[in-house]
């Protein structure tokens, strides 16, 4: 295989992209930030609701992946001659080594400690020494590794009160990481929602992987009362959510709240004030976990 690298201004990303796709037989094509490591670098994320910061990148660089050499330098010969791509620059085209895809996908994931004595570790790993409660989990299409700090903040936090929960709502459950968590600790009834069915399809199976009982659904799934909510999303929807969430908090209830950056403690205290007074309990590379207690 042989790999095709341009440069192009933000108005050219789209449109050569579906073209290297769509007619010029590229197997695959990424964009990445052509300024990246640099003090021109700019980030681009942002929350539902929200608009995005910026459209794209002032310059990128295209990678484009072709079965064979021939393939890429017609791609290249054609692009150049369009009257539309001034501004694309070709900065290599170079053969590519055969992969062995898989391994070096599970390379890059390894065990992850939560405490010292409960790790998060891939089907395709031993067990580290020391690890006394483990959850086997693979990476999927549903969000939730445990190497983000916001899930394993989570996890600390449900290691730290590990007990019999009677009942406990994953809301926003991804890959079921929180809810399989919960269930290892000793939690009883557990119902994990989330408004992707990948997501309850990914967090059934990795139950079942785990050997634990869980009820996975859409959010309507979620009835009643809980004595322990969890929910790691995002801090827009976070907002959005506290009238529902406080509504499946049991009197004592606790409240766990992730996906929040340290400077927008403040916006998720007012929008959870009117039912409890959340705090920060723990912290990690910027993002932050908020707890609270309905009284």
């Amino acid at each position: 295989m042989y790999e095709l690298v341009l440069t192009a201004p933000q108005a050219l990303v789209e449109p050569v992209s579906e073209a290297l796709m769509d007619g010029l037989d590229a197997l695959s094509v990424s964009v990445e930030d052509a300024d990246a490591d640099t003090e021109a670098e700019h980030a681009l994320f942002g929350e539902p609701g929200m608009p995005a910061p910026r459209p794209g990148w002032d310059r990128s660089v295209i990678k484009a992946l072709f079965a064979d050499e021939p393939a890429a330098q017609q791609a290249l010969t054609l692009l150049l001659a369009q009257d539309w791509t001034t501004g694309l620059h070709p900065q290599g085209l170079t053969a590519m080594e055969d992969q062995d895809w898989v391994r070096l996908t599970q390379s890059q994931f390894a065990p992850v400690p939560v405490t010292e004595q409960f790790w998060i570790v891939p089907t395709w790993h031993e067990v580290p020494a020391g690890a006394t409660r483990v959850m086997r989990l693979d990476p999927g299409l549903a969000f939730g590794t445990g190497t983000h700090p916001t899930t394993r903040m989570c996890l600390r936090w449900i290691a730290q009160h590990a007990t019999p929960w009677s009942r406990v709502l994953d809301y926003g459950c991804g890959s079921g990481i929180l809810a399989i968590g919960a269930a290892l600790h000793g939690a009883q009834a557990i119902d994990a929602v989330d408004i992707d069915p990948a997501a309850v399809e990914s967090t059934r199976a990795n139950a079942t992987a785990n050997g634990v009982s869980l009820n996975a659904g859409l959010p309507e799934a979620a009835q009643g009362s809980y004595p322990l909510v969890l929910a790691n999303i995002l801090a827009t929807p976070l907002k959005l959510l506290a009238p529902l969430l406080c509504a499946h908090l049991a009197p004592g209830a606790h409240l766990v709240l992730a996906g929040i950056l340290a400077r927008q403690a403040d916006e998720l205290r007012a929008a959870y004030a009117p039912w409890l007074a959340l705090e920060v309990s723990d912290e990690d590379d910027g993002w932050i976990l908020m707890t609270g207690r309905r009284a």
